[in-house]
């Protein structure tokens, strides 16, 4: 179910939030875990049986990893405090981590794995096996972030960071929750364990959700779905030009980001009107000045997440140069393939590793000269932010395109080597269409000029802002009366 169709909308919301209030306080997670597995096998029913498993998984482990410890005085489980830990709390742990990469693995690396031995035994002249002979694997929706989301439950409480939940409903509203299921942000389970105890329910935050909810539903409908004519024509080219090609793939930045973010705005909208307090997951990427900067402004749910379960375990910087660059490395290729199981995907994460390799050698170079002026500092500082947008677009086409061919060919038109033929000039006037060159300057505005955080946004709520959103929520249900409903770009991942 995508939250932008009629039938969330105008269907499943209200009664949603219907049934949500009609309850008992006592009763209100058991409703939201119950809808959201609705919400979840509304496409295939099948795979809501992975997310249970996933969750009693999760469950029975940090019950084992607290059990056979005194309780608090107030009856409830204890916080691991202690440094060492037993064998049967590491193994629990293992349990926990086995299981939920397991599921990952096999779900969404299993055909994938298929294909490349499959090429692989082909360029060696041998046949293993055919195509059709093999299991195919469907891609269950949201995988990538429940598995994550309840793998850290395991992790938290093993490190002292989280007492352990004895309500197994509670624990499967943390994991199975509907306005941040499918694309995040991932939650931590020590940030919202005191909500699923107890969070405040207000007519404030039910009207801050809404406008929130409006917002992101206008950043889907109104510029993320307008742009994805020009997109799609772009990187099906085989000839595009080099202007068409810069366009293009502009045209994708401002797309996924409107989308994801779009989405980002909507869940922590419905957050509020359930009355949990989610993450922001976006801070203005596009004004980073550095790739690093960048990754600590985009999706930043995710990068909290891989620095603090695998980068800083690796041993993140602590180790010296060689080991911190390996980490780094390692971290943005896992990340790249988190995103999908496809070349493209680590090519994606490898580039954006090298980079950030590359801008940490540049940075240590320049510590030991003569800080900036004020007006050298700005200068500097808008030439770094336009490079940065520059190298993200430029890899930001792996990450779309369908296949390493494809991206070669629109790397090529980019940096001006592209060859034409006639559909160059068809290409060229799709993507110049008054309509689209228009989406994207209001895009541009947006990114650069406007202010993006729409938790700031809401946080302090006027008559003229309430008007705003809801113009907004008005033009968005216009709009999806036209056009032909879009799922999220991150329901694939």
């Amino acid at each position: 179910m995508v939250f932008s169709s009629h039938i969330f909308l105008f269907y499943f919301l209200p009664l949603t939030l219907l049934l949500y209030y009609a309850v008992p306080v006592r009763g209100r997670n058991v409703v939201l875990t119950l809808v959201s597995y609705v919400f979840y096998g509304w496409a295939n029913p099948l795979f809501v049986l992975l997310m249970l498993l996933s969750t009693l998984l999760d469950f029975v482990c940090g019950l084992l990893l607290v059990s056979g410890l005194p309780r608090d005085p107030d009856g409830g489980l204890p916080l691991l405090n202690s440094p060492v830990r037993s064998l049967r709390q590491k193994l629990a742990l293992c349990c926990s981590l086995a299981g939920n990469l397991g599921l990952l693995g096999f779900f969404k690396y299993w055909n994938f794995g298929v294909e490349v031995l499959q090429e692989t035994s082909n360029q060696l002249g041998w046949s293993w096996f055919e195509t059709g002979e093999v299991l195919q694997v469907v891609l269950p929706l949201g995988i990538s972030f429940y598995t994550f989301q309840s793998m850290s439950y395991c992790i938290d409480v093993y490190r002292g960071e989280a007492r352990a939940i004895r309500s197994v409903w509670d624990f499967a509203c943390f994991v199975a929750m509907f306005p941040q299921l499918v694309a995040g942000p991932i939650l931590r389970f020590h940030d919202v364990s005191v909500q699923l105890q107890q969070r405040v329910h207000s007519l404030e935050r039910m009207t801050r959700g809404i406008c929130c909810f409006s917002l992101g539903l206008a950043k889907k409908v109104l510029i993320a779905d307008g742009l994805s004519l020009p997109v799609d024509f772009v990187f099906a080219a085989d000839a595009p030009s080099m202007s068409a090609a810069w366009l293009g793939a502009v045209a994708w930045a401002f797309q996924i980001y409107f989308d994801f973010s779009g989405y980002s705005d909507m869940a922590m909208g419905l957050g509020w009107m359930l009355g949990f307090d989610f993450c922001a997951n976006f801070d203005s990427p596009y004004r980073a000045a550095g790739l690093a900067d960048f990754w600590r402004r985009w999706h930043m749910s995710l990068s909290g997440w891989l620095r603090d379960y695998l980068y800083i375990p690796l041993g993140g910087n602590r180790r010296g140069g060689w080991r911190t660059s390996w980490n780094l490395l390692l971290v943005m290729l896992l990340g790249g393939l988190w995103h999908g199981a496809a070349w493209t995907y680590i090519v994606w994460g490898g580039l954006h590793g090298v980079l950030l390799l590359l801008e940490r050698l540049l940075r240590g170079s320049r510590k030991s000269q003569q800080p900036d002026s004020a007006a050298s500092g700005g200068l500097r500082r808008l030439l770094l932010t336009a490079g940065t947008f520059g190298l993200v677009c430029l890899t930001w086409v792996p990450f779309r395109a369908d296949s390493l061919r494809q991206a070669g060919l629109l790397l090529s038109a980019m940096l001006g080597f592209g060859r034409q033929d006639g559909s160059t000039v068809i290409v060229d006037a799709v993507v110049r269409q008054p309509w689209h060159v228009g989406m994207l300057c209001v895009g541009a505005v947006i990114v650069w000029l406007a202010p993006q955080q729409s938790r700031q946004f809401v946080s302090r709520l006027s008559g003229g802002r309430v008007v705003v959103c809801v113009a907004l929520l008005w033009l968005s249900l216009l709009q999806l009366t036209l056009q032909e409903q879009q799922p999220f770009i991150y329901f694939m991942f």
